[in-house]
């Protein structure tokens, strides 16, 4: 049996990649396809086959691709019709090539969130199931990363600012979503399943309540309306370019878009996901220990 992992040189996959080979995963069971094979050594120096793959070169997809038994596409980068012409690519490229079961990182409620990025995985979902091959959609809730920059600013002194109301995220840590998926490419009995990976949905007055308590001190909650979030984020220095992107987040947030209950997550894990509590200690933990 053959795995192959694409984007394996970014954060998630990287992750992936390290998870499978402490599991146990022969290197010469393992592939990664990567664009630039140098960004790869490390993986390379430990036995990893490393194999060069371009998602504008479909040609270049089906090599990478033979042989494969097990694909993990991880989703690419850039604007949405970027990422959806790459995924077809990868998508009949995999066809052609013969692999025999997809997983594919997906997002939370594809089908109603009112996210733009769901389009890509609305897209790209139905693309894979029209192939025939066996699948399995990792429909991946918040991380906890992307809440970083807010972070940060709240333990030098900022308060939480929000547009999402009452809205819930199912936040847990990318080492989560990483181990969940090598549990699904290193085990059977995945064919034609849909996981809807998330943490206990909380609130962003949920997230102020821990800070409070691990900061020893008070944390306000700004609840404002997305005109007055949006000038925070100017405040706080966020490129201009992200703006639009965050203020609708926060609005998905409010709609329920990202409010998911469900116990795939901790049935892959075979424990409990990582909780808000556990998530923002370490960080807060890291960030004091950096000063």
């Amino acid at each position: 049996m053959t795995i192959l992992i694409t984007g394996a040189t970014g954060l998630l996959g990287k992750k992936i990649v390290q998870i499978l080979l402490e599991k146990g995963i022969l290197t010469e069971q393992l592939a990664i396809a990567v664009r630039d094979p140098k960004k790869a050594q490390e993986f390379a120096l430990k036995g990893v086959d490393v194999r060069q793959a371009d998602y504008e070169d479909s040609e270049s997809l089906e090599r990478a691709f033979s042989g494969v038994d097990k694909l993990l596409l991880i989703s690419s980068q850039g604007d949405n019709e970027t990422r959806i012409t790459h995924h077809r690519n990868a998508i009949f490229s995999a066809k052609a090539a013969g692999v025999r079961f997809i997983a594919y990182t997906s997002c939370t409620k594809p089908q109603t969130s009112h996210l733009t990025v769901a389009e890509v995985h609305r897209i790209t979902e139905k693309m894979i199931h029209e192939t025939g091959i066996p699948y399995s959609f990792l429909r991946n809730n918040w991380y906890i990363e992307n809440e970083i920059d807010i972070l940060k600013s709240i333990v030098e002194g900022a308060p939480l600012v929000t547009s999402a109301g009452d809205g819930r995220v199912g936040w847990v840590p990318r080492l989560d979503y990483a181990q969940a998926a090598a549990a699904i490419l290193s085990t059977d009995n995945h064919e034609n399943t849909i996981y809807e990976l998330s943490g206990i949905p909380s609130t962003y007055e949920d997230m102020a309540t821990i800070l409070s308590t691990l900061l020893d001190r008070e944390v306000p909650l700004l609840q404002v309306d997305d005109r007055e979030y949006r000038e925070h984020l100017i405040e706080q220095d966020i490129p201009e370019g992200y703006l639009d992107f965050y203020v609708e987040v926060q609005q998905s947030i409010r709609r329920g878009d990202l409010d998911s209950e469900s116990s795939d997550l901790p049935s892959l894990l075979n424990r409990p996901a990582i909780t808000l509590q556990e998530s923002l200690t370490e960080i807060i933990h890291k960030f004091q220990a950096s000063k």
